[in-house]
């Protein structure tokens, strides 16, 4: 796989991770089967695509950029959809992860 390939699995990775961190509410605790196994298996595809990414990315990077693009999707959506507040503070940290994952490529 070359570098621009593990970088768009490493984007890959993220997004899946968004969905996984979204689904774990559903879950109910681990109590409901069907939202548990969908769960799992977000969790198990997102560390198999962030594994296949390290095969090009380095792995320091590679984790950073995948936990920032799963922290900044968590907080997008909780805004979007659950209502949660969005206040100044949130904002920079937004800026200060999404700037993050910037510099990481950038700089890899």
């Amino acid at each position: 796989m070359g570098a621009v390939m593990g970088w768009l699995v490493l984007v890959a990775a993220g997004l899946v991770e968004i969905a996984w961190s979204q689904s774990i509410k559903p879950t109910e605790n681990f109590t409901r089967p069907l939202p548990t196994v969908l769960c799992v298996v977000l969790g198990v595809a997102a560390v198999y695509l962030l594994s296949r990414a390290m095969d090009t990315v380095p792995v320091g990077t590679a984790y950073a950029v995948f936990t920032g693009i799963g922290a900044v999707g968590a907080i997008v959506l909780g805004v979007v959809v659950n209502k949660d507040p969005l206040g100044a503070g949130r904002i920079l940290a937004l800026s200060l992860i999404v700037g993050g994952i910037v510099l990481a490529k950038v700089t890899s």
